[in-house]
């Protein structure tokens, strides 16, 4: 299973996470939210990046009209808040948690420059992962841009599919364990749950897939 919890075989969170250097660990405490607690808001001060230990956060904005927008639904090991690394005095999104028992470990920007700057090859891990994150979420963007819901849906599974899945050797099907509720994916194709429902029971029906409540099981291409 490939998934953004590894990334070049280095655990983000056994590596980030101040309570493992000694340094740090006597004044760290983890972060613990609740669902649709937020993290933190528009226009807050960036003074902090956050990495997942376990749950999930919601990272979005509202557009002119007070529609929620959701950018990326992250889970366990990922990395949030990353624009502060780079300078940016104040967020452009908010991040909320999406489960009932989230923990998230906080980390201050000046230690997280501290760490960087003792370590090339750690930092240069941490830029590539932000630069990864980048392109995948510029990537949905456009997604949502041009293409059609089923599109949209067909592509967004291509890239679960990167990221969890696996090749069952008994059938030769693509099976997807992911953390996401179709409440999760439809907010991040930009559709209601209703109409991906829809969509989803459609390729069931077309024999593509099947699906449960953690697992897609694809059974030959659908791009």
């Amino acid at each position: 299973m490939n998934s953004l919890w590894f990334f070049d075989d280095v655990n983000l969170f056994k590596v980030l996470c101040p309570h493992k250097f000694k340094s740090y660990k006597q004044n760290h405490n983890f972060d613990a939210y609740k669902k649709k607690d937020y993290i933190y808001f528009v226009e807050d001060s960036a003074n902090k990046v956050y990495l997942i230990e376990k749950g999930k956060v919601k990272i979005g904005y509202y557009n002119e009209d007070g529609d929620e927008v959701v950018k990326a639904i992250l889970t366990r090991g990922e990395l949030f808040g990353e624009k502060a690394i780079l300078g940016a005095n104040k967020r452009n999104e908010f991040a909320q948690s999406v489960d009932n028992e989230t923990s998230i470990c906080p980390i201050g920007v000046e230690t997280m420059h501290d760490l960087m700057r003792n370590n090339q090859t750690f930092s240069f891990k941490i830029y590539k992962f932000i630069g990864f994150k980048f392109q995948k979420l510029e990537r949905r963007l456009q997604l949502l841009l041009f293409k059609d819901t089923k599109t949209r849906l067909i592509e967004f599974l291509d890239q679960l599919c990167e990221e969890y899945g696996y090749n069952c050797k008994k059938t030769g099907d693509h099976v997807i364990k992911h953390p996401y509720t179709q409440k999760d994916i439809a907010s991040l194709i930009g559709t209601s749950r209703p109409t991906l429902n829809i969509l989803l029971n459609e390729l069931k029906d077309e024999e593509m897939l099947d699906f449960s409540r953690k697992e897609i099981r694809i059974y030959k291409k659908i791009a």
